[in-house]
């Protein structure tokens, strides 16, 4: 007769315990808030929450300790509130709650407990952390900011860094919101399980772990994560097109296509399949972005935070082979990396050859047979380019899971292998794949067209300590050379331009960006461009990354319109 008793009580238990984690969840959600006084009442219950804690390890007096109010959710334990509440003292936009963090943090520590303390210097192992400001920056860029802590709870890295250009960080924002969260064809855990399969491609741990904890946050199934065996059929099924988009898109054809949209159990709709390869792209691009920044782990995830104390020498073995040693943290030092005269004249040479072919340019035009032997050869050399100087690599946690395979961008040629070129003329993102996206995705067609021309036509007239310069003809040599890369040709370009306005070095960083970025390194991020300012790196990572994005997007929507013509 007593059989159903236990049971309820369990069932009890779940429900008051639901209540409680949605009760904590709305706390730290609270701290986004643009109402101060919200924002006081949720740091108030975060620090009576935290305080009861430590009160369970550490007798505290009755003077210190504060009533304990409802428990936060039982998986997050002390250790993982504190590594929180760094993130928080070091990231949030709001000044209130970074200065209670940092006296709260201050309170436990005097107390006996050992706090965490940040691994690393800053959001970029790249770029010396005075430079990316989470405080004290413009109106525009901290009402940006705030909106983004209000719609993730954080304010991740790669926001920050792209914090150098506002205009471009609220139009990726947005967008990348739209195709996340917002009503689409692919449920929200699917559409995180994709961006992990993504990053995981090129390895990069730091968007994977972003997106693991997404994915479980939305309902994900763990067992999932354990490898794409483990996630359904559907999904294993999207792993060549992941595979062949990630690394040689040129091989995309219509039957892959139909392969996803004619299997007979698991098979993708049209819709499905354009919001997938929307996902795939993206986070291609941004694993290049990642790398090409060298963006640190969250403060707060794995990686980013130790409870041990510092060290004597404040940095540890791996950044030593990484050359990520003390000699250099504060940024560009163009007279230690070379021939003091060749670097103080780089910005001028630039500059003068830019001018130069604008005057060329008035004075005779090309044929279209020459124009198409220039694009050639560059296509050619720009096989001969190597993807890195040297073999080291960032080290990552191990992701190999989310993907079956090792199988790297391969050259065009490579072995006798003969790929036509692209020719923009035929297919283009604004005739063609543009109105594609937008017909089976509304309104994607319209954000990412939005920023592709943000990404392309951005610019501040300068070049580093130059004012009034019209950097539109480098901006296109960099998104031109990139499509040339991916066999893309564009008939009214001459390629013959590349070679004057992009050296060697650069070359090998944009190639190696762009198609094994998990190879970039710090050595290669400081050898080209050595007189420009980190903005105007951070500026030519977001053309790389827009514009490959928008190659594999070329590639993929060609094969759906021949497939479904």
């Amino acid at each position: 007769m007593n059989v159903n008793k236990p049971a309820t009580r369990n069932q009890d238990n779940r429900n008051t315990m639901d209540i409680l984690d949605q009760d904590a969840t709305a706390r730290w959600e609270a701290l986004g808030s643009r109402d101060p006084s919200a924002r006081e009442t949720a740091m108030e219950h975060i620090s009576q929450e935290v305080m009861g804690r430590v009160e369970g390890i550490v007798p505290i007096s009755a003077a210190v300790s504060s009533p304990p109010a409802a428990a936060l959710p039982p998986a997050s334990d002390l250790n993982d509130i504190l590594a929180r509440l760094l993130m928080l003292s070091k990231r949030c936009p709001f000044d209130d709650v970074r200065e209670r963090c940092v006296w709260l943090l201050q309170n436990v520590q005097d107390l006996g407990i050992r706090i965490p303390r940040p691994l690393g210097n800053g959001p970029s192992r790249f770029i010396p952390e005075k430079e990316i400001q989470v405080s004290k920056v413009d109106p525009r860029t901290q009402s940006i900011f705030e909106d983004a802590f209000a719609a993730l709870g954080r304010l991740d890295n790669i926001s920050l860094v792209m914090g150098f250009h506002p205009r471009y960080l609220e139009n990726f924002l947005k967008t990348q919101h739209y195709f996340l969260q917002m009503d689409g064809p692919l449920s929200l855990h699917y559409r995180h399980y994709i961006g992990i399969m993504a990053a995981a491609r090129h390895q990069c741990s730091y968007l994977v772990n972003l997106h693991v904890n997404d994915f479980l946050q939305v309902g994900g199934d763990p067992k999932w994560l354990n490898g794409l065996e483990g996630a359904p059929k559907k999904l294993q099924a999207l792993g060549e097109l992941n595979k062949i988009l990630a690394h040689r898109p040129w091989l995309l054809t219509k039957a892959h296509i139909e392969n996803l949209l004619k299997a007979e159990e698991h098979s993708w709709s049209l819709a499905e399949l354009i919001h997938a390869v929307v996902l795939l792209t993206h986070y291609h691009s941004l694993a290049s972005f990642t790398f090409g920044c060298g963006i640190t782990p969250e403060i707060h995830s794995d990686g980013g935070h130790t409870f041990r104390p510092p060290s004597l020498s404040q940095y540890c073995v791996c950044d030593i082979a990484n050359g990520n040693g003390l000699g250099n943290v504060h940024g560009n030092h163009p007279e230690k990396l070379g021939n003091n005269q060749e670097v103080s004249g780089e910005v001028e040479v630039l500059m003068e050859r830019m001018k130069q072919l604008q005057e060329c340019r008035d004075e005779e035009e090309a044929s279209q047979e020459e124009m198409a032997t220039r694009f050639e050869r560059e296509k050619t050399e720009s096989m001969l380019v190597a993807t890195s100087e040297d073999d080291e690599c960032v080290p990552s946690r191990d992701v190999s899971r989310h993907f079956e395979d090792p199988y790297g961008y391969k050259d065009f040629s490579r072995r006798g292998e003969h790929v036509p070129t692209f020719r923009v003329q035929d297919y283009s993102w604004e005739d063609h794949g543009y109105s594609l996206v937008n017909r089976l995705y509304p309104d994607v067609g319209q954000l990412l067209d939005d920023k592709f021309q943000m990404a392309y036509n951005l610019t501040y007239n300068t070049m580093a300590t130059h004012k009034d310069v019209d950097t539109s003809m480098l901006r296109r040599a960099i998104w031109n050379y990139i499509h040339c890369m991916f066999g893309i040709r564009y008939d009214d370009y001459d390629y013959g331009e590349i070679n004057q306005l992009l050296d060697r070095s650069f070359k090998v960083y944009i190639k190696t960006m762009v198609c094994s970025p998990e190879k970039t390194t710090k050595r290669m991020y400081e050898s080209f461009w050595r007189q420009f300012q980190h903005s105007e790196k951070v500026h030519v990572n977001l053309l790389l990354m827009e514009a490959r994005m928008q190659a594999e997007l070329l590639y993929a929507l060609r094969a759906i319109t021949r497939y479904m013509t």
